[in-house]
């Protein structure tokens, strides 16, 4: 398959007659206006991070399904892993009949997992999933029911998760109001005036005007946020939320979904913060496309729920965890912390040159292949620029890239391509980003 766009293929109707538009026209009668669609364009086939279009068009894949393509579109020994899992069963459920591979995810991630403490784990489907089973367990564990989550973060879309994510608009409005006793604190954020001790600041008010300690069973946050706008927690102030949650027996909650399975250099964001969490939850490129999520954490915390309270239908898939433990073992075999690392700092460094030369780009950040940029008018950081921020994800779509943005204000392009990318192709996503600029900002 061609690894890059110079030459795009012909816009022809796939062998089933569809077209990008036809396939819309379907949608748009058929599928809930809810589901949002960022790209007008229908896949027919991929492989690593090309993707070939029903009109035989090919892109650049630079979104990785929103953070779940660590290891590519259908890596070889993950395909090969999910085929072989085929033909002896497809689903039990856990709780029914068990078998191996879901016990071997678990033992695998308890060793990945940071922290010098025995752990256990549990299997969900989805990220969401995940989140709000971390706060059970808290919640189980501590007898407490408050939860402090931060502005801008990005939990889920269920209705305990919602309440934990800092933004209204779109995953929330018009619903009203969601689930109580989560209170909010502030995200550090120096390029928005937000400095880590005026986050600490904001818990301590919580603890004054709304909650006391002894009502707060978890401090959840992600070490990166991801859909708020790749902001990146530092050590310092992880190391001051660990203090704080020890000094009042609030558990540490650390929402890895997008920052797992090696996106930020470290199988897991946590190895950089010098602390460990209570609880990890897990999901998205762990079964390299497959739907797998799970928690992590202190043995005697994921076990203050009782048999039964844990679980799902579909949770720990066979499939999923078959995929799940290919990928652990491709990180090994194809050493992708290193990529991860060395992918991050060629992307960052070909971003801060183009922040040199446009002031519309007002910042450039991330950790490890997990970068953003973020874009203001007139450079100015009390304007974000969702409009140009619209313009490029749609110019450099027509120029054969898919990116994706975030942002509270939809003013961040995010950058989360496979760490198994083809150096070649990565060269050609990132001159298509410098072309994009040009031909939007002169």
């Amino acid at each position: 398959m061609p690894s890059n766009v110079e030459s795009l293929k012909p816009r022809v109707e796939s062998a089933a007659g569809e077209t990008n538009a036809s396939l819309t026209a379907r949608r748009e009668a058929a599928v809930a206006r809810g589901v949002g669609a960022i790209h007008p364009v229908y896949v027919e086939r991929a492989e690593n991070a090309t993707v070939i279009d029903v009109e035989g068009r090919e892109f650049i894949d630079f979104a990785g399904g929103i953070a779940v393509l660590n290891t590519g579109h259908l890596h070889p020994a993950v395909k090969a892993a999910v085929l072989e899992q085929m033909e002896k069963f497809s689903h039990t459920c856990f709780m029914v009949l068990g078998y191996e591979s879901y016990v071997a995810v678990c033992e695998k991630l308890n060793a990945l997992v940071p922290g010098d403490f025995a752990k256990k784990s549990a299997l969900f489907v989805s990220g969401s999933e995940a989140v709000e089973n971390a706060v059970k367990a808290a919640r189980a564990f501590t007898k407490r029911a408050g939860v402090i989550a931060f502005t801008s973060g990005y939990h889920g879309r269920t209705m305990a998760t919602l309440a934990l994510t800092g933004k209204v608009a779109p995953y929330r409005t018009g619903m009203g109001l969601m689930p109580g006793e989560v209170f909010r604190a502030q995200f550090p954020c120096e390029l928005h005036g937000v400095s880590e001790d005026d986050a600490i600041a904001s818990i301590e008010r919580i603890f004054k005007n709304d909650a006391e300690p002894s009502d707060i069973a978890a401090i959840l946050l992600e070490p990166v946020q991801g859909e708020g706008g790749f902001y990146v927690a530092s050590p310092s102030f992880m190391q001051r939320l660990r203090a704080l949650c020890d000094e009042h027996g609030i558990m540490l909650i650390a929402d890895e979904v997008q920052t797992g399975a090696g996106r930020t250099g470290t199988f897991f964001a946590m190895e950089q913060m010098g602390v460990a969490a209570d609880i990890t939850t897990f999901a998205k490129s762990i079964a390299g496309g497959f739907p797998l999520s799970g928690i992590t954490g202190r043995a005697e915390v994921i076990d203050a729920i009782g048999p039964g309270g844990l679980g799902g239908t579909y949770g720990g898939s066979p499939i999923a965890c078959a995929a799940a433990l290919a990928v652990l073992e491709v990180f090994e075999e194809e050493n992708l912390l290193a990529r991860s690392r060395q992918l991050g700092e060629t992307i960052t460094g070909r971003l801060r040159v183009l922040a040199d030369r446009y002031d519309a780009i007002g910042e450039v950040r991330g950790l490890g292949a997990m970068v953003a940029m973020e874009l203001f008018k007139d450079g100015d950081v009390h304007q974000p620029d969702a409009d140009l921020t619209a313009k490029i994800v749609a110019t450099a779509r027509d120029k054969g890239l898919v990116l994706l943005s975030c942002g509270t204000y939809g003013n961040v392009i995010r950058i989360l391509v496979p760490l198994t990318v083809p150096d070649a192709q990565l060269e050609r996503g990132l001159a298509i980003i410098e072309e994009t600029l040009a031909e939007l900002l002169g």
